[in-house]
């Protein structure tokens, strides 16, 4: 994707999710991986307000340039492209995940498109500070290479893909994921699937989704 349509995805990826209900108003924020380096959302910016020339171009250093500052959470996708193979990453704070993290409670597997997201749960990464250097490290500590998002205790969620409409359409199921999750707790104790069951969901996913060849 060349530098404009990449701006271009940023900037109704962010207001999608404003539209969809994953984010309010300027928190969230979004990127994708660019040559050497990354794209991502300014700060403090309303998504019905941005426009292509104010996403930030940075390195995964941290430095960067022009007029506008990349968000507050740059290091937490600068990390996870120097541990991932990742194009894209998504941070946002639907209010089911937000609740779940609340409870710093990682998704169990109470549904099989739970193993859709690389493991037997949904981790939830332990507290650090907004904005900090530490919660990049507890995010890459939760999600290691296996994991394709997480929970933020206390704070919100994150989603990886291989591009951002992957990235989004995997928070967007995070979010519908942590709202079943949370309205069979209300009614008693979900029931998980077992080890065998697991396995067999595992060995399923290999041609989930997809059309025989003609």
């Amino acid at each position: 994707m060349d530098d404009a349509r990449a701006r271009m995805a940023l900037v109704e990826a962010s207001r999608r999710s404003v539209a969809t209900g994953l984010n309010s108003g300027t928190v969230g924020n979004f990127s994708v991986r660019h040559g050497e380096g990354m794209l991502i959302t300014p700060t403090g910016i309303v998504p019905d307000d941005l426009v292509p020339e104010q996403i930030v171009a940075m390195a995964l250093d941290g430095t960067w340039s022009g007029d506008w500052r990349p968000s507050s959470e740059w290091a937490i996708h600068a990390r996870l492209y120097e541990t991932t193979n990742a194009g894209a990453v998504v941070h946002a704070h639907p209010d089911h995940c937000v609740a779940l993290a609340a409870l710093r409670l990682p998704i169990p597997l109470f549904h099989y498109m739970v193993a859709g997201f690389g493991g037997s749960e949904i981790p939830c990464a332990d507290y650090a500070c907004f904005g900090s250097p530490p919660l990049s490290d507890t995010v890459i500590a939760a999600m290691g290479t296996t994991y394709t998002a997480c929970l933020m205790a206390n704070h919100g969620a994150i989603a990886i893909g291989p591009d951002i409409a992957t990235a989004l359409a995997r928070m967007e199921k995070l979010e519908t994921l942590a709202r079943q999750y949370l309205l069979a707790r209300s009614i008693g104790e979900p029931v998980l699937l077992t080890p065998a069951e697991l396995a067999d969901v595992r060995a399923r996913y290999g041609t989930y989704g997809q059309q025989a060849k003609h």
